[in-house]
């Protein structure tokens, strides 16, 4: 049977407002279109077949078919390639879509090229499919900053069943925001390509029962409307729960951080109160976005265990996933709880460190020549 795997872009992820309001870089299209074609070649290697390629309106599938039109494939061992024929719309069905039809087809692990955004929306439309994540957004604390040669192999040992993926896979928690009826639906346009609701009740619009999730931090803010969604005034900050908080990150997550570090496989999260800084008891500055370091107000912080719902302040504002503004509620009273029951990533060191003691790469299994390979 020919191993399959799925590739995931975002043509919109690294170009949002805050390239103008932090001076953060932009991440070009045509250097995610050569990050595709270096995964395709890494996929091939290690025995993948044929790769389901979502395609999109920015250019990326686009520079994959000319590669493989001038014979690039032929020359750097593609597998076959082939690319989702359906309809685009530049909004987050555009993912959901692709990511739906790669699981139907029944791909052993899905490569996502995004920032948080893009693998919030993958998160709820793989199931139980593993996924790689390559950073190429602007909040990118979710994703590896990796080389895709390397995650592709990774990538392509677990896909073509080389590697059991209960082996190398980390199971993610996730945040999930429900009981949401909204003022007024979204447009996910431009940017919000990669966003959109999970599935279940209510996941893809509609009221009351609506639900959405987080892999990394849920925000409330006192903005009263979505507009370019990303979030930069610290002093609009209400409540931030997050599922990790790594001291090192990027985003409103490394508030939690540099307050109360929680490691990825830590199985709780952390809910923090906030306020202005003038006003807050403590204050900690922290890199809310590229460039942008300021001083956050912190009221309290509490560990959020699995499961339990967490009300979410009420009043006018907007609640902020994964770092930018998606919803505004209309009267409701929405609740957060942590699952642990998130999407499964490939862990690209412990796959690769698996291939070398199980030779997968090498002509000659490390037992048969271990002794005089160290001798000599």
């Amino acid at each position: 049977m020919t191993a399959l795997a799925g590739i995931v872009t975002n043509s919109a992820s690294g170009r949002d407002i805050r390239r103008l309001v932090t001076r953060a870089s932009v991440f070009p299209n045509a250097e995610k279109s050569a990050m595709v074609q270096r995964t395709l070649a890494a996929l091939g290697a290690v025995g993948v077949g044929r790769v389901l390629v979502m395609t999109d309106l920015g250019g990326i599938a686009a520079g994959v078919l000319r590669a493989r039109q001038r014979g690039l494939g032929d020359t750097a061992g593609w597998p076959e390639v082939e690319f989702l024929d359906l309809p685009l719309t530049e909004t987050a069905s555009d993912t959901t879509a692709a990511v739906t039809a790669m699981v139907e087809r029944g791909v052993g692990a899905i490569v996502v090229l995004g920032g948080d955004g893009t693998n919030r929306v993958v998160a709820g439309a793989c199931g139980d499919v593993p996924i790689v994540s390559l950073s190429t957004g602007t909040n990118n604390v979710f994703p590896e900053l990796r080389e895709a040669t390397v995650a592709g192999l990774a990538a392509g040992l677990v896909a073509a069943g080389r590697v059991a993926p209960e082996a190398v896979c980390r199971r993610n928690k996730m945040l999930v925001v429900e009981g949401l009826a909204l003022a007024k639906p979204t447009a996910h346009v431009g940017s919000a390509n990669a966003r959109g609701g999970v599935g279940g009740p209510g996941g893809a619009g509609g009221t009351g029962g609506r639900r959405e999730l987080a892999l990394v931090d849920v925000c409330v803010t006192t903005h009263t409307a979505v507009a370019a969604r990303a979030v930069w005034d610290a002093d609009t900050l209400r409540a931030l729960f997050v599922t990790f908080a790594e001291p090192d990150a990027i985003g409103l997550s490394a508030i939690a951080g540099l307050v109360h570090p929680v490691g990825r496989d830590e199985p709780f999260g952390l809910a923090l109160e906030l306020a202005p800084a003038a006003l807050a008891r403590r204050r900690v500055r922290a890199p809310i976005g590229p460039g942008l370091v300021v001083d956050v107000g912190v009221e309290r912080v509490t560990v959020m265990g699995p499961g339990q719902p967490w009300p979410l302040p009420a009043g006018p504002g907007t609640i902020a996933l994964d770092g930018e503004r998606e919803l505004e509620p209309d009267g409701a009273a929405p609740t957060v709880r942590l699952d642990l029951g998130g999407p499964r990533t490939i862990d690209v060191r412990r796959t690769l460190a698996r291939a070398a003691e199980d030779s997968l790469l090498c002509d000659v299994p490390r037992h048969q020549e271990e002794e005089s390979w160290l001798r000599n």
